[in-house]
């Protein structure tokens, strides 16, 4: 074993005192004895480079970094290759345009900004610069005024967007879902502005209404914006047309819910070839088919299909009873009933006082409680002049009962074309329309409250949000083994009981009891996955010091531990 070091020797030769610095090696020889080796002569050198060798052979630092180069600012970097990776799996750019432009960028980079981080169109253009999209994608000091004209750009383009959409997602004979919501507006001079049934539950609010096609996964395909007031099923024809004639698919199965796909909707679908459908029937309907003993099994099996109706000719019907949905509505009416008969019960109590008299006077009283749960048809209530006593009306209660947990399929396909077990399962799929919903309006996309005035602007901000929850969809199904979510549930989805209710497999239960992942990471949200890869920074640094005859400019990436590996590689499997 051996070692180097400087050894200094001093000399005297007429009169003067030399020093010669000696680079050497130590080591020992075969006996054992240390010996030494002369490697050569530094005295030629300056003492300061003498001082830094002697510390390197020590093993010490050269110098402190600081004095290197110095970090003038950082930026959000490990969040933005995420979207980034994912926008190359899906081709975005070449979807959004097939050709680089200023607009195509700046529509990019809103995408992005939208799922990193929503907000206002001017908050967006000053928040981008603190992360490192501008690396990427042309945002010389872009302002509001210029995201306004790229979004004017995006929506010339949206039906050719939705055209490539289709041609990846939907096929021919293939099912298609279709739903609606709605936003509501700051403001009042949006041209689409509109009070109507407000899903938000934001009374005294105008809204504007947008419908979404997506695929059976869920994936979103196509948006169509409404005004505020339009009901449902006047969004149905507008989005068959646009199956047919821009899309091209002269055979589809849509699937609607009860409120949109309606008796006249269903006549005028019938009228057209290669289009058929599955949706519910409303309760009425389904309370005239247990009036006529059509629904007598509905207590003994799951699930049974009717046999041919009159007043459904040329269709389909499939009768589902969920157990667990009859105790949930059945616990619901009690409670409802229980506090009806709370507010009841003052009200007796005033009349039996003699402080509230006249048959007038109480009915508006009661009426006004009666009508506050909507269960007033569940009571029986005499009143006169000066007397007041209620009781509930068992036979109404027993006969809504009977149908707790009960529902109706309706379709026009035939069993060789679909079971009945998938015809319910197709139909639950519009369950994932409305998590595609939940994405775009609450914390993920946040495309309410909307600020814009002009019409045209309000179509561009919600093709952009679905053009970003398109996005973020794909990035949580190639995430599912880092969030809460069931790992198994595709699989699950094909084999398990249509009509049972939906249990989360042995690994989900175990990922929530535990919040870890099956690697023992700590298991997220989506927003929580994000806001850890933001942590990875782009560091822009300077050099200082005398190590050039001016300062150089470089960035220094923070490197990625095993779990933000983990999950760049897994986006990677992302596949249109």
């Amino acid at each position: 074993m051996s070692a180097m070091h400087i050894a200094v020797i001093q000399s005297v030769q007429n009169g003067k005192t030399y020093h010669s610095k000696l680079l050497r090696r130590s080591f020992r020889d075969h006996h054992g004895r240390v010996q030494k080796k002369t490697l050569a002569n530094l005295s030629h050198l300056p003492d300061a480079a003498i001082d830094l060798l002697r510390a390197h052979l020590a093993g010490q630092p050269l110098s402190d970094p600081s004095d290197c180069f110095q970090i003038v600012r950082s930026r959000a970097h490990g969040s933005v290759l995420a979207v980034l990776e994912a926008f190359r799996r899906l081709d975005l750019a070449r979807l959004v345009a097939s050709q680089p432009s200023p607009q195509r960028d700046l529509v990019c980079a809103m995408i992005a900004a939208r799922i990193l981080r929503p907000q206002t169109k001017l908050a967006t253009a000053r928040w981008w610069h603190s992360t490192s999209l501008p690396d990427y994608f042309d945002l010389r000091p872009a302002s509001a005024e210029d995201l306004y004209a790229a979004m004017d750009w995006l929506l010339q383009r949206q039906q050719r967007i939705q055209g490539k959409l289709a041609r990846r997602h939907f096929a021919q004979g293939g099912v298609v879902l279709l739903d609606l919501s709605s936003s509501y507006f700051e403001g009042a001079a949006c041209p689409l502005a509109r009070y109507g049934h407000n899903r938000d539950g934001k009374k005294g609010k105008l809204q504007v209404n947008f419908g979404l096609l997506c695929d059976r996964h869920g994936r979103p395909v196509a948006l169509n914006v409404f005004e505020g007031n339009v009901g449902d099923p006047r969004t149905v024809l507008p989005a068959v047309r646009q199956l047919r004639r821009r899309f091209g698919l002269s055979r589809v199965v849509l699937v609607g819910d009860r409120g949109m796909l309606v008796q006249a909707r269903l006549a005028e679908l019938h009228k057209l070839d290669g289009i058929n459908w599955i949706t519910a029937l409303r309760s009425g309907a389904i309370r005239k088919l247990e009036r006529a003993g059509q629904l007598e099994h509905s207590d003994e099996v799951g699930l049974f299909e009717i046999v041919q109706h009159p007043d459904y000719p040329h269709e389909r019907l499939v009768a589902c009873r969920n157990p667990r949905l009859a105790a949930q509505r059945g616990h619901t009416r009690e409670s409802l009933l229980q506090a009806t008969e709370e507010l009841l019960a003052p009200i007796r109590a005033r009349v039996a006082a003699g402080r509230l008299k006249g048959e007038a006077k109480i009915g508006l009283r009661a009426g006004a409680v009666l009508n506050r749960y909507k269960v007033g048809k569940h009571f029986v209530c005499e009143i006169s002049e000066d007397c007041f006593d209620y009781r509930r009306n068992r036979a109404s209660i027993d006969h809504e009962a009977a149908l707790d947990g009960v529902y109706v399929i309706r379709t026009s396909l035939a069993e060789a074309d679909l079971s009945a077990a998938d015809c319910v399962r197709s139909y639950k799929a519009l369950t994932r329309v409305e998590r595609a919903f939940r994405g775009l309006k609450t914390a993920d996309l946040q495309v309410r409250p909307i600020h814009h005035r002009l019409a045209d602007r309000v179509r561009a901000h919600l093709f952009l949000c679905m053009l970003a929850y398109y996005v973020q969809w794909h990035m949580c199904e190639a995430w599912r083994p880092l969030l809460f979510a069931d790992e198994e549930l595709a699989e699950r989805r094909r084999t398990r009981d249509p009509v049972a209710p939906a249990e989360p497999s042995a690994s989900a239960r175990r990922k929530k009891a535990t919040r870890q992942a099956e690697d023992g990471t700590p298991a997220h949200s989506f927003r929580t996955l994000l806001e850890d890869l933001a942590r990875v920074a782009r560091n822009d640094c300077r050099s200082q010091g005398e190590q050039g005859p001016q300062p150089c400019d470089f960035e220094l990436d923070t490197q990625l531990n095993a779990e933000q590996t983990r999950a760049m590689e897994l986006l990677k499997e992302i596949q249109i």
